[in-house]
């Protein structure tokens, strides 16, 4: 028998002092809705309720969570307010911002600034479908991922990795913001390497080191990541998986075939940050940073840079049914 999927919370329930409007998202770890606060603004309400571990029935408010499980349910909450805790301390536009975080109806509720925009993901599926030579123009990717960088090189300032950096975790809102979302798996493994649980990982962003629970992860770890997303950008599909890479290594012949699409400068510095090395990668942002704001390869107008992609993409689907990536997008999961 399925198991069954936890009901959201009803609308118009009162959080703390926030009124849920509607659940907008759902993931393994629990829910996001979006909801109101005091004054009527919009926030992004993160409950965790997982649902491998607890049920909830329409119209009940706490979950119930079987005997057997409790132990596994506290330790996800733990880690759940780990999460919140490391976002609270951190304070950057191209950083997801935590501003409550509530303990309610057996459970802990995380509030975060509402994102309106699109992810990363949607402008690639949507460029993507259009069959073009470039899936976003390379002035495009150089533009998003300095300002990526910026918010990743605070993350890792306040000795925490991300860990699952990928372009569904990337929103690119109306306010012409890039911002790095869904810290669930980060974890404080630049100050304490010890005995920390290695996160859930996600296939063709996940560095090899992430497979192996010997292996030291840091800065480069993310690196890999933002590696596979340029990647992403470029070809409009993830690369392989770390596994599948090690056995037969297919990259560098795919980013071979972009010669002359985008430079070679960007085709190296994808290929740099995907090696399976680790100390083959750069070993910090600033060493990536310098070498993507190179000014020799500054090729692009002084648009911004979500003017750009919604530019390029409108421009090329003026003519097509497909229409455009704009969505509503929640500060996870």
């Amino acid at each position: 028998m399925a198991k069954l999927t936890p009901a959201p919370l009803p609308p118009d329930i009162r959080v703390g002092d926030y009124r849920i409007v509607r659940k907008v998202a759902a993931g393994g770890f629990g829910l996001i809705y979006l909801a109101l606060d005091s004054r009527g603004e919009q926030v992004a309400i993160k409950e965790y309720l997982p649902a491998a571990l607890a049920t909830r029935a329409p119209g009940d408010l706490a979950p119930r969570v079987h005997p057997d499980q409790l132990s596994l349910y506290r330790l996800g909450l733990k880690g759940f307010f780990e999460e919140g805790r490391a976002l609270a301390q951190i304070s950057h536009p191209s950083v997801v911002r935590v501003v409550d975080f509530l303990q309610q109806n057996d459970t802990v509720y995380m509030v975060m600034n509402y994102l309106e925009g699109a992810s990363m993901q949607d402008f690639i599926i949507t460029a993507r479908e259009l069959k073009q030579p470039k899936v976003l123009r390379e002035s495009t990717i150089r533009s998003l991922f300095e300002e990526i960088l910026r918010g990743l090189r605070v993350v890792h300032q306040h000795r925490m990795l991300h860990l699952d950096i990928k372009p569904a975790n990337v929103i690119i809102t109306d306010d012409d913001r890039s911002v790095l979302i869904d810290f669930g798996a980060a974890r404080d493994v630049l100050a304490k390497e010890g005995n920390f649980t290695r996160p859930m990982y996600t296939p063709g962003f996940a560095a090899p080191e992430m497979y192996r629970r010997d292996a030291v992860m840091g800065p480069w770890t993310d690196l890999y990541a933002i590696g596979a997303c340029m990647y992403s950008c470029m070809q409009g599909f993830p690369p392989d998986d770390a596994p599948q890479r090690l056995r037969s290594d297919r990259t560098a012949a795919a980013l071979a075939r972009h010669r002359g699409v985008y430079s070679d400068n960007l085709i190296e510095l994808v290929g740099w940050c995907m090696s399976l090395d680790a100390q083959s990668r750069p070993q910090s942002v600033f060493a990536l940073q310098r070498e993507l704001g190179r000014e020799g390869e500054r090729r692009y107008t002084r648009l911004s840079m979500s003017e750009k992609i919604r530019l390029q993409i409108d421009t090329l689907v003026s003519d097509s049914p497909k229409g455009s990536a704009k969505a509503a997008a929640p500060a996870g999961p």
